[in-house]
């Protein structure tokens, strides 16, 4: 069995995330592993944390790796691009995580020949618990999509959608951690203001969330059925749940997450903020 190399180009924020993440899942060997940036000497110092290999360059990562991860802001992304296409080859596949930089944009550069993929992620990759969407041109087999959709899986989930629908995986998994975190602080804020220490009110918060999160997961039922199930009539979740209904609170959450769908849509038609 052929042992393939992986790069990783831009390890600071979501590429690192998900890069120590599949190093602690041992779905990576460090051996086969390398990383690049900007700058040389910082990238010596990345490789160094990650316990992997460094490359002198972006050229140099891609010439010597089979899969790479490109994990750069888009307003990088087109920049660095040139530079990768130096030493980029048919046989190699490029992963890249820039919301709005489409696959036919990559495909200018690196030629409609390509092997691109496209991913979306979250945050929560850096505690094994990604949401991933991946997206490919025509030119990734089934199954070397398949491969990566497996590779991802181990850092939490990961499905395939088309790169049309990417913009909705936006607002509702790449963007949303976001929005639960705000959730959660009004959880918190709420014990917080009926005695509770900040830091029970952030843990029984949160855990709720999280534990609750598991039942949807875990259990194929509507979830109107699911939030029926929790009230008892004249009781105190009830009282809550009628409260946040008069209030709209689905529909904020719903126009919010179709803000950032909005949003995207935007970038990728060439806006950059």
């Amino acid at each position: 069995m052929i042992r393939m190399k992986y790069g990783f180009i831009g390890v600071g924020n979501m590429g690192g995330a998900i890069l120590r993440g599949l190093l602690n899942a041992g779905a990576l060997n460090p051996e086969d592993v390398m990383v690049a940036g900007r700058n040389p000497e910082r990238s010596a110092e990345q490789a160094q944390d990650f316990g992997v290999k460094a490359a002198v360059s972006r050229a140099a990562l891609t010439a010597s790796c089979d899969v790479i991860f490109v994990g750069v802001e888009p307003g990088t992304f087109p920049e660095i691009l040139p530079e990768i296409a130096e030493t980029f080859t048919q046989d190699k596949l490029l992963i890249s995580m820039a919301a709005g930089i489409t696959l036919d944009r990559i495909e200018e550069t690196l030629g409609t020949d390509a092997k691109l993929i496209r991913i979306m992620p979250n945050t929560p990759a850096g505690v094994g618990e990604i949401m991933v969407s991946v997206s490919r041109n025509g030119n990734v087999s089934d199954a070397e999509a398949q491969s990566i959709v497996n590779l991802l899986s181990s850092i939490g989930k990961a499905g395939e959608v088309p790169e049309e629908l990417i913009h909705a995986v936006i607002g509702v998994s790449g963007s949303s951690p976001a929005y639960t975190y705000m959730y959660i602080q009004g959880l918190a804020e709420a014990g917080e203001k009926a005695g509770m220490s900040a830091s029970d009110a952030r843990m029984f918060a949160a855990q709720a969330v999280l534990g609750a999160a598991k039942l949807v997961l875990s259990a194929d039922r509507d979830l109107e059925e699911m939030i029926d199930s929790v009230c008892t009539p004249g009781g105190t979740t009830c009282e809550a749940v009628n409260f946040l209904r008069a209030h709209g609170f689905r529909e904020i959450v719903r126009d919010g997450a179709g803000a950032a769908i909005r949003k995207s849509e935007a970038m990728s038609g060439g806006e950059k903020d």
